[in-house]
């Protein structure tokens, strides 16, 4: 047993691994990270990007796929959905233990759909429809053409990673997409127990973007209380605004509306901390993991913030403390200048622009690498 283990068995968190490549689907890959306590995977396009165009572990699939005149796009979704399939089935024990509750692999839609939801819907189905896996969740960004589609794919009894959460408006955007979609699916008739979801909440980053800001401010009138405050507010407000949607959760999923679709086999749609890695390096390696622990949530985190958990990590219930302050720290925001919603709207924007375009960028780099072999260079 690690302090991974414990995430889950003390603090009642799943640990997840943000990451997929596929030295993960060779011996000692993702056999280690099990091991570890690891409890499911996810990944985006970035992560995908990087994988693909480091080493030289898809060479072989590539030129086979090239040879065989698939187009760059195909070749793209061959790539990702061999991975896909070997987690898949490296998780499958875990999540038939789990009584599907964890296990899961997420694999994106492309990030180019973002905006579109007729896209999303068709592109998501097709997703969910190729692998047919019960362990697969298929990640829709949680903007606000993607709400509707969650709702959606949820109605047809399809499992969802909503990802790309940065307030706590959206997040009750995303929870009430997600109990329309079960309400229709079951008037269909369908079994809601077949449908899992998780609602990934980003967190380090709404930091990165408002230290910024607060900085700005302090600099701007060094002597001022005013500049006192903002920097006392540095390094806060993305554990306030977590905490705050972890009460979010418990609210709208203790009502009489939920409890009647628990009653039919619904299963929470647990918040899923992402971005949990710290980008500042004056803070604690650990400092948004351990802040965020408690019953009924995910922790995705890349394997050297896992490995620094096992090593150092501190497993407390953590999720629930000093809401009050947490409402402060919002407050305060407001009080020196900072717009959390602009930043939040500005966060979402910046998140959808980085995915498309390590996206389109791989694409691109594919299709250079798919001439080359062609001209047989």
């Amino acid at each position: 047993m690690t302090k991974v283990h414990d995430l889950y068995a003390a603090g009642g968190q799943s640990p997840w691994v943000d990451d997929l490549k596929r030295s993960y689907l060779s011996p000692g890959g993702l056999d280690r990270l099990l091991e570890l306590g690891v409890r499911g995977l996810t990944s985006n396009p970035t992560i995908l990007a990087k994988s693909i165009e480091a080493g030289h572990d898809y060479d072989d699939q590539f030129a086979e796929l090239v040879a065989a005149g698939k187009s760059v796009d195909d070749t793209y979704w061959e790539l990702v959905l061999q991975d896909a399939n070997g987690a898949l089935k490296l998780f499958r024990p875990l999540f038939d233990e789990s009584d599907g509750s964890d296990g899961f692999v997420s694999v994106e839609v492309s990030p180019t759909l973002a905006h579109d939801t007729a896209g999303t819907i068709a592109a998501a189905r097709n997703l969910a429809e190729r692998v047919a896996q019960p362990n697969l969740l298929v990640k829709i960004p949680a903007t606000r053409e993607g709400i509707p589609a969650i709702e959606e794919m949820i109605a047809e009894g399809r499992s969802i990673n909503v990802t790309l959460i940065f307030s706590l408006e959206r997040y009750g955007d995303v929870i009430e997409a997600y109990q329309r979609g079960l309400e229709r699916f079951l008037a269909s008739g369908g079994d809601l127990s077949t449908v899992a979801s998780v609602a990934s909440f980003f967190v380090s980053r709404v930091d990165t973007e408002i230290d910024r800001r607060l900085e700005a401010i302090a600099l701007a009138d060094p002597p001022s209380p005013r500049a006192q405050a903002a920097l006392q507010l540095r390094g806060k407000a993305a554990i306030a605004q977590a905490r705050l949607a972890y009460a979010l959760f418990r609210e709208r999923f203790g009502t009489d509306r939920f409890a009647a679709l628990a009653a039919s086999g619904a299963r929470l749609q647990r918040p899923l901390w992402a971005s949990t890695s710290t980008k500042n390096p004056s803070y604690p390696d650990l400092y948004y993991v351990e802040a965020l622990i408690g019953p009924d949530t995910v922790d995705t985190m890349p394997p050297q913030t896992l490995e620094a958990f096992a090593d150092h990590g501190v497993v407390a219930r953590t999720v629930e403390l000093d809401l009050d302050r947490a409402r402060a720290t919002i407050s305060g925001l407001a009080e020196v200048g900072v717009d959390l919603a602009e930043v939040t709207e500005q966060l979402e924007v910046e998140g959808v622009a980085s995915f498309a375009k390590s996206f389109e960028e791989l694409i691109e780099s594919l299709g250079q690498k798919a001439a080359a072999l062609g001209a047989g260079r």
